[in-house]
């Protein structure tokens, strides 16, 4: 036999395993039964004509296509303006992880180390106090320096004792809307205790010091482009403005709407403040089912994607956070003293919820935004998954309600690779 044949059928051999090997690959991509579509999508109608809330999104994925993207309701009522696959929603706190996969990109890159102390970027941090005492008949209160310095591992876990004012009365009658994070003191001294908080505000501000770049100028480069996240930003660009979603609160006398302003452009901040649609944010939950990575583009090594998404609070738990403001949120999350957290994200703990309820794995990862934005991603079922309202209070129980049956959904009718 000839070299060249020899050569020849070696190839094609080759051809034939890799074409075997995608194959297997695609053929091990869950998917979701078309009766689960259906199912899925008369839920979300059903939810609205019941009036739980007036508007929803759900997109689900695996780690390279789109499972389900639905749309129900009006994304202004007032106007009769219907909802859109395309709408464009604030995700507030869903902001989180993606300025924490901003520091773990520093982090390989040197930049930034988890056990730094904050002050080694911003020294105006050693001025933190942790409050011992409060007056409540004048609003004064006691405080002492912390027994340890605030690091970036307490930022990341929301373990360095600084809390929001919506979930701590004392702190609620001290926050004039002016104090920085300084300002306000800790609930606790650093790494005691899981309280959530503006931890990943002051990461932004770490970003900004160590790369000589605007929070949302890095974001935008570094992440949001490169998965093609266009619709995804802190300010609504005028042509867009129509496809924004308006927010509801829930008060006793049911819910009211606020129209949205003229201009739509949020505070720039690693905490909170991004618009982004369903298949936007599919794309950024895609990079943590592919071991961080986004077809050829790579943000994080496979170790950085794991240390990110494993527990990183040790004996801690993830505590339930009490509410000063019921209007604006109700005690949250789930699994309060069962769960854990990683960098940026709430880890589903054992027993999982799927073991009573056919929900989400052990090992989930997922965390929400204020007005009712809710992610999660589950590398054991290979699948991710977002249901989007814009109503107030946080957790609300209508719209948990609406989260927990499509999350019960996508799970019956879930068919895993085989």
């Amino acid at each position: 036999m000839s070299t060249l044949k020899t050569i020849s059928i070696a190839l094609s051999a080759a051809a034939a395993v890799c074409a075997l090997h995608a194959a297997t690959r695609a053929a091990a991509l869950p998917s979701i039964a078309a009766a689960g579509r259906v199912a899925i999508t008369s839920f979300m109608r059903k939810a609205i004509d019941d009036k739980l809330v007036p508007a929803a999104a759900v997109i689900v994925v695996n780690r390279e296509q789109q499972l389900f993207l639905g749309a129900a309701g009006k994304r202004d009522v007032a106007n009769g303006k219907e909802l859109t696959p395309d709408a464009i929603f604030r995700i507030a706190s869903m902001t989180k992880p993606v300025t924490s996969l901003a520091v773990m990109m520093l982090n390989e890159e040197g930049k930034i180390g988890f056990d730094d102390p904050v002050t080694k970027y911003l020294p105006d941090y050693e001025r933190v106090r942790v409050m011992t005492s409060f007056n409540d008949a004048d609003r004064t209160f006691q405080s002492r320096p912390p027994v340890r310095p605030i690091t970036i591992r307490h930022l990341l876990t929301h373990t360095s004792g600084m809390a929001y004012s919506f979930t701590d009365a004392r702190l609620a009658k001290l926050d004039d809307g002016k104090k920085t994070e300084i300002d306000l003191p800790l609930l606790h001294d650093p790494g005691e205790r899981f309280t959530y908080g503006p931890n990943t505000a002051v990461l932004g501000y770490v970003i900004e010091k160590v790369t000589g770049q605007k929070l949302d100028a890095f974001l935008k480069a570094r992440i949001l482009d490169p998965l093609g996240m266009h619709d995804t930003s802190f300010v609504v660009p005028p042509e867009k403005h129509d496809r924004v979603v308006t927010v509801h609160v829930r008060t006793p006398d049911g819910l009211t709407e606020r129209s949205n302003p003229a201009v739509l452009q949020a505070t720039v901040r690693g905490d909170g403040g991004l618009f982004s649609t369903a298949a936007d944010y599919a794309r950024f939950m895609q990079v943590f089912l592919n071991g961080g990575r986004a077809g050829a583009t790579r943000f994080v090594s496979e170790a950085s994607l794991r240390t990110m998404t494993s527990n990183q609070i040790g004996q801690l738990h993830v505590v339930q956070q009490p509410s000063a403001n019921a209007l604006f949120a109700k005690p949250f999350p789930f699994n309060g003293g069962k769960d854990t957290f990683g960098f940026g994200f709430q880890i589903e703990g054992a027993p999982p919820r799927n073991v009573e309820t056919g929900l989400r794995s052990e090992g989930s990862l997922s965390w929400g935004g204020i007005d009712n934005t809710h992610f999660w991603v589950d590398p054991t079922a290979g699948v991710a998954a977002a249901v989007l309202m814009q109503v107030l209070p946080y957790y609300d129980d209508s719209a948990i309600e609406v989260l927990r049956g499509v999350e019960g959904l996508v799970y019956r009718y879930l068919r895993t690779g085989s």
